[in-house]
C-alpha cells in the first residue's frame, strides 16, 4: 500500500481560510445560515471552518450543528460489520434556513442524498449548499456536486483519499492512498 501527500498542512490552512471567505461572500453575516457537518468526518471540516469564520474573520452569529446519517444511508443494511451511530447535535431549527452541508470528503454522493433525507426532521431549509473539501470527481453515483470545494482529485477505483485532521489525527494532511 503507498501514498501521496496531495495536501500537507500549509495548503490545508489555505484552502480553508479559502472556503470560509466564499462562504463570507455568499452569506455575508450569517444570520439565516447555519452549518451542519455531516458525521463522522465532516465534523472536524465544519468546526475548523466555524473557527475561523469567528476568530479570523469576526463573523458573529455561526450556527453550527453535527448530523448524523447513518441510518438514513441506502446501504446501511448492507455491510457485514454491525454500524456505529454519530450524535446529531442541531439544537436549531433550520426552518427556512440557508443550511450548508459540510463534509471532507464527496464521493459516491450518497452521504448527502442521506443528509438530505435526514435534515427534514429539523425543519424544511430554504436552500442547501455543499462544501466539501475534496471532490472526488469520476466516482460519483448520483448527481451531486459541491457548492464550495477546497481541490477536486481525479482518483482511479482502487485507490482512497484519506483526510487527516490536527485535532484527531496529529496533523493536517490529505493523502492518495493506493490499496
Amino acid at each position: 500500500m503507498s501514498q501521496k501527500v496531495l495536501l500537507n498542512e500549509k495548503e490545508v490552512n489555505i484552502i480553508l481560510h479559502r472556503l470560509a471567505c466564499q462562504l463570507i461572500e455568499k452569506h455575508n453575516d450569517f444570520s439565516n445560515t447555519v452549518l451542519i457537518g455531516l458525521q463522522p468526518r465532516g465534523v472536524f471540516l465544519a468546526d475548523r471552518i466555524a473557527k475561523i469564520l469567528r476568530e479570523d474573520y469576526k463573523v458573529k452569529n455561526i450556527q453550527l450543528g453535527h448530523l448524523d446519517i447513518t441510518f438514513f444511508r441506502d446501504d446501511f443494511r448492507r455491510g457485514e460489520k454491525p454500524l456505529e451511530a454519530n450524535a446529531t447535535q442541531i439544537n436549531f431549527l433550520v426552518e427556512d434556513k440557508n443550511v450548508v452541508f459540510i463534509d471532507d470528503v464527496l464521493y459516491t454522493g450518497r452521504s448527502i442524498r442521506a443528509a438530505l433525507t435526514a435534515i427534514q426532521s429539523f425543519g424544511r431549509p430554504n436552500e442547501i449548499e455543499l462544501l466539501t473539501l475534496i471532490d472526488r470527481r469520476f466516482s460519483r453515483h448520483l448527481p451531486i456536486q459541491p457548492n464550495y470545494r477546497g481541490r477536486q482529485v481525479d482518483v482511479i477505483n482502487n485507490e482512497k483519499v484519506k483526510v487527516n485532521w490536527k485535532e484527531y489525527d496529529n496533523e493536517d494532511s490529505v493523502y492518495l492512498i493506493e490499496k
